[in-house]
């Protein structure tokens, strides 16, 4: 079972590669940037890019679920880091760039832990768990004058009954190797 976390930025930069209005190369900059920090479970980095206000709308059953300003924002991705979250590929099917946002419409895939699986509202009889995830979305990235983020604007489609348990022996290292260092990190913050 294999996640390539890269594949979350390849298509950026590709589309990057053939972009030459600096405004949008700065925009997709940033939001290859975002996902590398997201990876790397670089909260400071993530922050960094938002603006002075920033608001996060992330659409839900009809409801908006997102935190707003750059408090709740930092608190989000602290929560996001330390549960694992950060372990998936979004593979960009369609990019759109315009002067003030970026559209991405993304295929997901993830492998997260089974409090993570059962928070987001998959029906799992083990805990201790991990397992295989998948979900569209469309992220509207929105930008203020001076190219730092605005916010997230996303929408989400998934199957709470489409999730594979992954067996232990075929955790894929980088995905452990995430865990132990959460874990590492967990026992140096008591």
């Amino acid at each position: 079972m294999d996640i390539d976390q890269s594949a979350t930025w390849r298509d950026l930069e590709v589309r990057l590669a053939t972009t030459t209005d600096p405004r949008h190369r700065q925009m997709l900059q940033v939001v290859i940037d975002h996902g590398k920090a997201e990876a790397a479970g670089d909260v400071d980095a993530l922050v960094d890019s938002l603006s002075a206000d920033p608001e996060y709308r992330f659409w839900s059953q009809g409801r908006d679920v997102g935190p707003k300003g750059r408090a709740e924002i930092r608190s989000f991705y602290d929560n996001f880091v330390a549960s694992g979250a950060g372990f998936f590929e979004s593979r960009k099917l369609r990019i759109v760039v315009d002067d003030d946002t970026i559209v991405t419409e993304n295929a997901m895939r993830a492998i997260v832990s089974g409090n993570l699986a059962r928070a987001r509202g998959y029906a799992i009889d083990d805990l201790d768990g991990h397992y295989f995830v998948t979900n569209r979305t469309v992220i509207l990235w929105v930008f203020d004058e001076f190219c730092a983020l605005v916010g997230e604007d996303s929408y989400a489609s998934t199957d709470i009954d489409d999730i594979q348990r992954v067996p232990d022996h075929q955790l894929p290292a980088a995905y452990l190797a995430m865990l132990e260092a959460l874990q590492l990190s967990s026992h140096r913050s008591r």
